[in-house]
């Protein structure tokens, strides 16, 4: 696979240093990367207006100006699909990756074994956002992104998929879950939710970026918290 990977941090070193245990783990992994380096958030937005197909990007958050989670914040407004890695010294940062469907932090000093792993990951990921859905809706075929899916809830008969829109299949819950992937989670009988699209979860509900709310059965708290973790 071909994968076009960011690196955005405001030290030459760390920028070089991550470059080429990039090079090593698509050269090892059989994958050609095309790597490009940026020494602020402001110059990776800069030029990712005009080239947006970037695939990973490792982001310093400690940074000048704008730091690494502010730029992933007006990045995620307009891309979902790019696996976001934060690199960090501090451990300060990482609730705020839920707001951003972070994939995953490493610390500084980065070691090649963790980076590797992760890089594993995010290519998997990556390979994972060309899958489609196929429903029929009102007699014709609907191609729906299954990245795009926030989360699907079954009233009788019926299945109401939420994503860019909103459709109402008959199928089962169980029968969507099978055309699924392993990003998702059945939460209740009536309720099936894209972890990566969680940003809190409570002991009563589950808040999903966009603001929506889903309430969670007694109980089932601790099994959301251990797919999310088991994801990671």
């Amino acid at each position: 696979m071909n994968y076009k990977i960011a690196i955005c941090d405001d030290s030459a070193a760390d920028r070089q240093y991550l470059s080429g245990f990039v090079s090593e783990w698509a050269a090892d992994s059989g994958h050609t990367v095309q790597i490009s380096l940026f020494s602020s958030a402001e110059n990776f937005l800069f030029h990712y207006a005009e080239r947006n197909d970037y695939d990973i990007l490792l982001l310093d958050i400690e940074m000048g100006d704008m730091d690494g989670v502010t730029m992933a914040k007006h990045l995620r407004r307009e891309n979902e699909t790019i696996q976001i890695v934060f690199i960090t010294g501090y451990s300060d940062y990482i609730s705020e990756g839920y707001e951003v469907a972070a994939l995953h932090y490493l610390m500084k000093p980065v070691k090649q074994e963790k980076l590797c792993a992760v890089l594993d990951r995010a290519a998997k990921n990556a390979a994972k956002n060309e899958k489609v859905l196929n429903v029929k809706v009102d007699g014709e075929m609907v191609r729906i992104p299954i990245y795009q899916i926030r989360y699907a809830e079954v009233s009788g008969n019926y299945v109401t998929i939420h994503s860019g829109h909103t459709f109402t299949v008959k199928m089962t819950l169980g029968e969507l879950e099978q055309e699924l992937d392993d990003r998702f989670y059945r939460v209740s009988r009536s309720a099936v939710v894209n972890l990566t699209q969680i940003s809190r979860v409570t002991k009563s509900e589950i808040k999903l970026r966009d603001g929506t709310s889903i309430p969670l059965p007694r109980g089932a708290y601790e099994g959301v918290n251990r797919a999310i973790i088991r994801m990671e």
